[in-house]
């Protein structure tokens, strides 16, 4: 089972369906690339919620009737990791879209790996 699929598959079905919020069970690997989407500008909000048992909350953005999120995907699974070096973090789109990665100094977009000179594993590509 992979967690972080299974976000991002959640993420899709509401945009799809145009729900304006969601509730998933939290991790800290699901909270750094929520907060990283939404620096970028694919969500409107996240936050974790309770005490005990936390649920990680998000709000989707949306244009009109359509979402801004046009493409999300997984790009390291369980069964196969994908592993970059700073010079092979690919462009998303030719730099419209962002990909995500984790790193040895958190989760980040491939342009702040870039800059920092440091690579890490490919976790997925939006646009």
């Amino acid at each position: 089972m992979d967690p972080i699929a299974d976000m991002l598959t959640c993420i899709r079905n509401a945009a799809q369906a145009l729900r304006p919020d969601l509730e998933l069970k939290h991790s800290k690997i699901k909270e750094s690339v929520a907060r990283v989407l939404q620096e970028e500008g694919y969500l409107a909000e996240c936050s974790v919620q309770g005490d005990t048992v936390k649920k990680l909350k998000i709000k989707l953005k949306y244009r009109g009737r359509k979402g801004v999120i046009e493409h999300l995907a997984r790009a390291s699974k369980p069964g196969l990791r994908r592993y970059v070096a700073a010079r092979e973090i690919p462009r998303v789109l030719g730099g419209m879209g962002t990909a995500i990665l984790t790193t040895s100094q958190g989760v980040m977009t491939g342009e702040n790996a870039r800059k920092k000179n440091i690579g890490g594993e490919l976790v997925c590509f939006v646009w």
